[in-house]
């Protein structure tokens, strides 16, 4: 496969022979399967107090033998408040009492966090990869390629030095994202509980994939619905939000050469 690499203006300068990895299979259920696995990292363990609905001086009185017991008084043999001269106070403890400590309280000590093999999670990133360089799943998520596009789309590494999110926007303006980035311009009230929280939803745009640690990673998270991310980090979730593969992705000829490296025979 071969790739038309843009300048920072938008010209084609050249082309380059992109990895095999580009050309793999898209496997859309190891990809929703891997991005899966990345939100659950952002799950908050949720738990009770151990001693929740557990402070009180209720007990249960119902042996006959024992002192005060509620035995043979005509009223339930649940655990009572223990009241001064013998008296039966409210019913406490149990989770059908008020204030009573719950039937199935959550742990913290749950696994909430969805696991994939090492060799597997690679494998997904490879196939979320090739799913960028498939014109017709990009179209299938709602991208607007550029006209007369090849995918994948390639720029020179003089991306990575842009320090203004100004310049940023012109060169992807340039490359022809212009018309991608607008849908993500207007956010969207969520529906449900979501939107009487004033919640919004942006669609996602381009994904600039860099080959380091660069200015660009700055320059660029302003613009709304551009994410940028080093070839090193670079998740499923990224590359398939919504579980959803085929985001419009540009890359720098440093990241197709990490990569071609990391992934080659994947």
């Amino acid at each position: 496969m071969k790739a038309d690499i843009y300048t920072i203006d938008g010209k084609k300068s050249g082309s380059a022979d992109m990895p095999q990895v580009f050309s793999g299979v898209v496997r859309a259920d190891m990809i929703k399967r891997a991005v899966l696995s990345d939100l659950s990292e952002d799950y908050q363990p949720k738990g009770n107090d151990p001693r929740a609905g557990l402070e009180t001086s209720a007990r249960y009185r119902g042996r006959k033998e024992d002192f005060g017991s509620i035995k043979n008084h005509g009223i339930s043999k649940l655990p009572r408040e223990v009241l001064p001269g013998g008296k039966f106070g409210k019913v406490k403890r149990i989770p059908s009492a008020v204030k009573g400590r719950r039937a199935h309280a959550p742990h913290v000590e749950k696994v909430i966090y969805e696991m994939v093999n090492r060799k597997e999670y690679k494998k997904c990133i490879a196939s979320a990869i090739a799913a960028t360089a498939d014109a017709a799943t990009v179209a299938k998520r709602g991208h607007k390629i550029p006209a007369g596009a090849k995918l994948p789309l390639v720029v020179e590494d003089k991306l990575e030095s842009i320090t203004k999110t100004k310049e940023m926007s012109r060169t992807l303006n340039a490359m022809g994202m212009g018309a991608d980035m607008e849908r993500s311009k207007n956010a969207k009230l969520r529906t449900g509980v979501g939107a009487r929280k004033g919640g919004k939803v942006r669609a996602k745009s381009a994904l600039i994939v860099v080959g380091k640690d660069c200015a660009a990673l700055k320059s660029a998270k302003n613009i709304p619905g551009v994410d940028v991310r080093t070839a090193e980090s670079l998740k499923a979730v990224d590359l398939a939000p919504g579980t959803h593969a085929g985001r419009l992705t540009v890359y720098t000829q440093s990241a197709i050469k990490f990569i071609g490296e990391k992934f080659k025979g994947a």
